[in-house]
């Protein structure tokens, strides 16, 4: 299931486990890319390649093997069942923060108007966020 070309990635970063704290660190990414899909057909999609690579639904926050969010998707602002845009929770999570505005530093808040910079600033959220260095085999 391909949804558009990427424009920009960023580097993998990785975090200790966020909500449920006793699972391995999460490594994350973002990732920039065109859609001609409307926004629920695009979350459908990427539920789509989450179901591929086996992730299975249990409870919020347990252990998966892949986990795919829209947090933007241009400057709309959406509401449905299926989707909410901007993602609810991008100001509470360094791990999205870091890596977004890596690839998107003049990106702005499309709700609150704020910058990269000042939701970082404002974020609680004081788990360190590293640059991933897999261990050579």
């Amino acid at each position: 299931m391909i949804v558009g070309p990427i424009l920009n990635a960023s580097l993998i970063y990785q975090t200790a486990a966020w909500g449920m704290t006793d699972q391995p660190d999460f490594l994350n990414q973002v990732l920039k890319f065109e859609s001609d899909q409307h926004p629920e057909k695009l979350m459908h999609s990427l539920l789509g390649i989450e179901a591929e690579m086996g992730r299975i639904r249990s409870e919020k926050n347990a252990p998966r093997k892949i986990d795919i969010d829209i947090l933007a998707y241009g400057n709309q602002i959406i509401q449905t069942e299926t989707v909410q845009i901007p993602h609810p929770r991008i100001e509470l999570r360094r791990f999205v923060l870091i890596p977004l505005k890596s690839i998107d530093p003049d990106w702005i808040h499309p709700t609150s108007k704020k910058t990269i910079d000042q939701l970082l600033i404002e974020c609680m959220d004081d788990l360190p966020v590293h640059i991933f260095q897999p261990i050579d085999s």
